[in-house]
């Protein structure tokens, strides 16, 4: 039998054993996963009832309040995670299929090279390259993206999934979550 060795810094804990204050948003996101379990991400971040309410609070308000269809909002997540590891970009590059972008869309989307919906490109190009420059972005990405159409409105809301995004890979990264997805 293969061990598997976790290099995870923090553990993880269950509905039950979890602090009071997480076990009600650990029970929410079982219920709106098919692991019918937290993922170790959810479970880790239950270590701190702060972190965890602030994960699924930004989660929250994106589905709440963002402008943007799911589809792009799904695009939108997986360009900021191509610059964080691999287990931000397995979560963003599944929820990019389950909102109906191809393999190849997905495969672009996460290296920054053409969908073929040259709207979107430049908006994820923005998005991508905020989230690799600590929310820099060059005065040509930000006038690419407003004279391909993209609004106000909307270039401050693509602001919610780099942080989002960025705050999730950041975790994963601070706490070494073993890939389960």
């Amino acid at each position: 039998m293969n061990e598997v060795i976790s290099m995870s810094r923090i553990p993880v804990h269950t509905v039950e054993n979890a602090p009071a204050a997480s076990r009600p948003l650990l029970q929410r996101i079982v219920q709106s996963t098919p692991m019918e379990r937290p993922a170790n991400l959810h479970a880790q971040m239950a270590h701190s009832p702060a972190v965890l309410t602030a994960y699924t609070s930004l989660r929250a308000v994106l589905a709440e309040q963002s402008t943007f269809i799911p589809k792009a909002g799904a695009a939108l997540m997986l360009a900021a995670a191509g610059v964080g590891n691999s287990y931000m970009i397995r979560i963003a590059s599944r929820l990019a299929q389950m909102n109906g972008w191809t393999d190849d869309q997905v495969t672009a989307l996460t290296t920054g090279t053409s969908t073929n919906d040259t709207k979107i490109d430049l908006l994820t190009g923005l998005v991508s390259e905020a989230a690799a420059n600590s929310g820099n972005v060059t005065d040509a990405t930000w006038d690419a993206a407003k004279h391909g159409g993209w609004n106000d409105a909307q270039l401050t809301d693509a602001f919610a999934y780099v942080g989002a995004t960025v705050f999730t890979a950041y975790y994963l990264n601070y706490a070494q979550t073993d890939l389960d997805i």
